[in-house]
């Protein structure tokens, strides 16, 4: 039986979970924020290069079918510090990276 996500809070946690294993899967170390503010949702290690990673889940765009976004992008604090997004598709529960716009 299937289980859907009732709210944003929920599905933000269920992302959380996938962008880890995705991580994994590429060679990277994780480390996660123990909290749940801060500007970043973990931080991420491969090769020598350290980046901090938030996690978003990705939003249906009513207008355009099967555009996917996300809401709200970055804050000036993470553009500073150099936080990456990383999208979370809820329907078939995929990451990715998202471009950001300067």
């Amino acid at each position: 039986m299937e289980r859907k996500a009732e709210n944003s809070s929920r599905i933000g946690d269920i992302a959380e979970f996938y962008a880890v294993t995705w991580f994994w899967d590429q060679g990277y170390e994780v480390f996660l924020n123990p909290g749940s503010s801060g500007m970043a949702d973990m931080v991420i290690y491969k090769d020598g290069k350290t980046t901090l990673i938030d996690i978003k889940h990705l939003r249906r765009d009513l207008r355009v079918d099967k555009n996917w976004y996300v809401k709200n992008g970055r804050t000036p604090k993470q553009k500073e510090h150099g936080v990456q997004l990383v999208g979370f598709h809820p329907e078939t529960r995929k990451c990715r990276f998202v471009e950001h716009h300067a």
